[in-house]
């Protein structure tokens, strides 16, 4: 079973800064790591081919200290890992980022299954699985919470509802996200960081992956942050006087001018 998990490497704290001229997140000074839902698809990758067999190719998106994560995520059982950086990828929202994964997952060809975490810390938005999916056309499932069974060209799963569960089965290939209830990551082994140290890992561009320039980066996103900035926030008292009843009655007055009665 060939397994494609995507990753993406985030800032290491919650305290993000924006460039007011960009738009961007300011990522200098800050450490990245493995966004955590992601580590959860990589684990379940990995899992899966223990169960099965087969192979676990990570890739990411992202400038070149990504490197880093990917080596990580060889020491913690992937086999291979492909990293996807060019300047033409710059300024990607999920629409473009999802594209430009696609169009890997279309270069790498044999795959059964692609997974995916449930969100990012950064973005936060949850949209690159499902747009994944519907660029390379697949079957997808989201909130999984359990892989009960993936042989013989099917995937059998539980999703995760307001209820409880569904379980919902599949053709392969497809598509899914994962929930952090799905599994526990593990450690590295001392046999896997001797392998990521030694890892050859690919840089594909947009010409290696015969992405069209209008569908990448600034170009290809459908989305563009204007402006971004934090709400002021004002306090105001004021002390009334006089007896109960006056009180009462001021503060019924005051209620009513600014309409919350």
């Amino acid at each position: 079973m060939n397994i494609i998990v995507c990753l993406k490497q985030v800032p290491g704290t919650t305290q993000v800064k924006i460039d007011p001229q960009t738009n961007s997140l300011v990522r200098q000074g800050i450490k990245s790591i493995m966004n955590p839902f992601d580590g959860y698809a990589l684990e379940e990758g990995v899992r899966l081919k223990e169960r099965y067999g087969g192979k676990v190719t990570v890739i990411t998106m992202g400038p070149p200290q990504a490197d880093e994560m990917l080596r990580e995520a060889i020491s913690l059982g992937a086999d291979a890992a492909i990293l996807l950086s060019d300047r033409e990828f710059a300024g990607s929202d999920t629409l473009a980022t999802s594209y430009t994964l696609a169009q890997a997952v279309k270069k790498i060809k044999e795959f059964d299954l692609v997974i995916c975490g449930r969100q990012t810390l950064d973005g936060d938005t949850g949209q690159v699985g499902p747009e994944l999916a519907e660029v390379l056309g697949l079957p997808f499932i989201a909130y999984v919470s359990k892989v009960e069974d993936a042989a013989n060209n099917t995937l059998r799963v539980q999703r995760m509802v307001d209820e409880g569960h569904e379980v919902i089965e599949t053709a392969l290939p497809a598509v899914i996200t994962v929930t952090k209830e799905i599994n526990v990551p593990r450690l590295p082994s001392l046999r896997g960081m001797a392998k990521s140290k030694s890892a050859q890992i690919p840089v594909w561009t947009a010409q290696d992956i015969a992405a069209e320039k209008k569908s990448v980066g600034r170009a290809g996103s459908a989305t563009v942050v204007v402006k971004t900035f934090v709400p002021e926030r004002v306090r105001r008292g004021q002390m009334l006087q006089g007896t109960a009843e006056d009180q009462i009655e001021a503060l019924v007055g005051k209620l009513k001018e600014t309409r919350v009665i």
